[in-house]
């Protein structure tokens, strides 16, 4: 029978934990860095229930696959660890969390909540066509800055106040894809042996951790231009930007020495990221 621990494990709750502060992100922007409590426990459960379901649709939809995978073959639903009629229980039960929190945010939160839900429901089956998964996954969680600042505005126009969490929202989607891909180079012989479609299995582990590489290039890029304009490039912004490109660094830096240290790279350097990010924008729009 399943504990907490494995229902834990199975929605992946840390990967939350490192994506969650974008969302609060595009709430601090919004709201001058004093995000109403409301507010703040409404983005928190939305954004939880969505991730939660994402994650167990994916879980669903690729269980077939991750039986046949030595890597994932151990993963609760092909493991029988959790039933299929359970993960489709936790996703319900997140989705109705997310859909009400958006309700309870205000109106435009709810119109668009389905649009974040679809892309996180196609994204797993992506992979069985085209590479491009990678920059789905991160749309996934490029909605998240865009979400929070709705969340508190309940308006959102790119050609104005929200250009920036918008900005904000495409270099995620950069950073996401080039991480994710550099997470495909495990499955590399999987892959091509089963048709299934990563920018390693198509183009080679070289070629794969030149595109990673431009990605985040891009990723600092939109950031640079993100926060020069909008803050004037102040100390905090200073700060944080030479904290992300260290770290982004380092992920590239373990792949160059030891693939075996992936998962380091893929988890612990990005939840430092995500958490400077937050903390130095804090900092920076309260200064």
């Amino acid at each position: 029978m399943a504990t907490l621990r494995d229902y834990l494990d199975f929605i992946k709750i840390e990967h939350t934990l490192f994506a969650l502060p974008f969302a609060y992100l595009g709430a601090i922007l919004a709201s001058g860095g004093k995000i109403p409590l409301e507010k703040f426990v409404l983005i928190t459960t939305a954004f939880t229930g969505l991730r939660t379901a994402a994650m167990s649709f994916n879980r669903i939809i690729d269980r077939e696959i991750d039986a046949l995978n030595p890597r994932t073959r151990n993963r609760h639903i092909p493991a029988g660890i959790i039933s299929v009629g359970e993960a489709y229980a936790i996703a319900a039960f997140a989705l109705a969390a997310y859909f009400i929190s958006a309700y309870f945010l205000n109106w435009l939160a709810f119109v668009l909540s389905p649009i974040p839900a679809i892309v996180a429901y196609i994204y797993p089956y992506l992979k069985r066509l085209s590479c491009i998964s990678h920059y789905i996954l991160g749309l996934n969680l490029s909605f998240a800055p865009m979400g929070g600042w709705i969340a508190v505005t309940g308006s959102f126009n790119i050609f104005g106040e929200a250009a920036l969490p918008f900005l904000i929202g495409v270099a995620v989607m950069f950073w996401v894809a080039g991480f994710d891909i550099i997470y495909a180079l495990q499955d590399l012989e999987f892959d091509r042996k089963y048709g299934l479609h990563s920018i390693p299995a198509h183009f080679g582990v070289k070629a794969a951790k030149i595109i990673s590489t431009l990605n985040h290039v891009v990723f600092l890029l939109l950031l640079f231009v993100a926060f020069y304009k909008y803050f004037d490039f102040g100390i905090y912004v200073k700060l944080s930007l030479a904290a992300i490109a260290f770290l982004i660094a380092f992920q590239h830096l373990i792949i160059e020495i030891d693939e075996s240290k992936l998962e380091i790279s893929f988890f612990h350097a990005n939840a430092l990221i995500s958490f400077f990010l937050l903390l130095f924008t804090i900092a920076e729009v309260l200064s």
